[in-house]
C-alpha cells in the first residue's frame, strides 16, 4: 500500500502513539477524533471527515462503538478495531460488516511479539497434552487506569488455550474460594501502577514450572502493527482479525 491518509478515532496516549507510527509508515492523518481531548480536530466522525480519508484505526472507549461500526461499514472506511471489551456484539458486527461490504480488522493485541507469544502458547498447551502430569494457568498485570478486565488479549491467549488443551473447557477469571476443577482454566488479573500489559502462562508440574511471557515495554509496538493491518486491509472486504494479517509470518 502506498500513501495513505488514516483517521485517529480515540486520541489519547495510544492515539498519540498511533500518530507517531502512522508517520514513521510515510503515511499523513487526516483527522484526529476524540470527543473529550481538546487537542482532536473533532469530537466525533462525520462524512465531511471521511472524505479523502483511506481507513479509520481506533483505539478508543467501547462506549458508541456500534455507531463508530455502522458509520465506517456505511461509508465503506476500512477500519482497524484496537478498542477492547465489546467481544460480546462480535455476531452483531460480522452481520453489518457481511451485508455493508465493508472491512474491519480486529484483535485484541497488534502487537507482533504478543502473537509470537500466542503461537507459543498454543505449541506449549498442545505438547503438555502428552505430559498429563503438566496443567495450565494464567494471569496480566496492567496499568491502573486500564477499565476492562480481563484484558481482550487474556481472554484471546485463554481461548487459544481451551482449543489446543484437551482439559481445560471453561474459563475461570474471577477469584476462587474453592478448589479448581480439573477442567476449568483459571485466568488472574492485577491492575495498579503503570505496566504497558504482562501476560504470562505457566505450564505446572510437580517437578517444575514453565513460564511463557510477554512483557510490553510501551505501546509502539500496539501503533505499529495497527498501522500495518491498516495498510493490510484496504481493498479488502470482510471481518478480519489481526491474526489473519500475520499468519503468513507465524504458523
Amino acid at each position: 500500500m502506498g500513501h495513505m491518509n488514516i483517521i485517529i478515532v480515540g486520541y489519547g496516549k495510544m492515539g498519540c502513539e498511533v500518530e507517531a507510527a502512522v508517520a514513521a509508515r510515510g503515511h499523513t492523518v487526516a483527522c484526529r477524533v476524540d470527543p473529550v481531548n481538546p487537542k482532536a480536530d473533532a469530537k466525533e466522525l462525520s462524512p465531511a471527515i471521511r472524505k479523502g480519508a483511506d481507513a479509520a484505526i481506533e483505539f478508543a472507549l467501547p462506549e458508541c462503538l456500534m455507531d463508530r461500526i455502522n458509520f465506517y461499514t456505511k461509508e465503506k472506511l476500512p477500519a482497524i478495531i484496537a478498542t477492547t471489551g465489546w467481544q460480546d456484539k462480535l455476531a452483531q458486527v460480522k452481520t453489518i460488516v457481511e451485508k455493508s461490504g465493508s472491512a474491519i480488522l480486529y484483535g485484541s493485541n497488534f502487537s507482533i511479539g504478543a502473537n509470537i507469544f500466542f503461537s507459543l502458547v498454543r505449541h506449549g498447551v498442545e505438547i503438555i497434552n502428552e505430559f498429563p502430569d503438566y496443567d495450565v494457568m494464567g494471569y496480566e498485570l496492567h496499568h491502573k487506569r486500564k477499565k476492562d478486565s480481563p484484558s481482550g488479549t487474556a481472554l484471546t491467549t485463554s481461548q487459544i488455550i481451551m482449543d489446543a488443551s484437551e482439559r481445560k473447557t471453561k474459563l475461570v477469571t474471577e477469584k476462587l474460594d474453592r478448589a479448581i476443577a480439573a477442567d476449568e482454566l483459571h485466568f488472574a488479573s492485577v491492575r495498579g501502577g503503570y505496566i504497558p500489559g504482562i501476560h504470562t502462562v505457566l505450564l505446572d508440574s510437580e517437578a517444575d514450572t514453565i513460564e511463557i511471557t510477554h512483557n510490553a515495554r510501551s505501546r509502539g509496538g500496539f501503533a505499529a502493527g495497527s498501522v500495518a493491518a491498516a495498510e493490510w486491509l484496504v481493498g479488502k472486504k470482510g471481518l478480519f482479525q489481526f491474526q489473519d494479517f500475520i499468519k503468513e509470518k507465524i504458523k
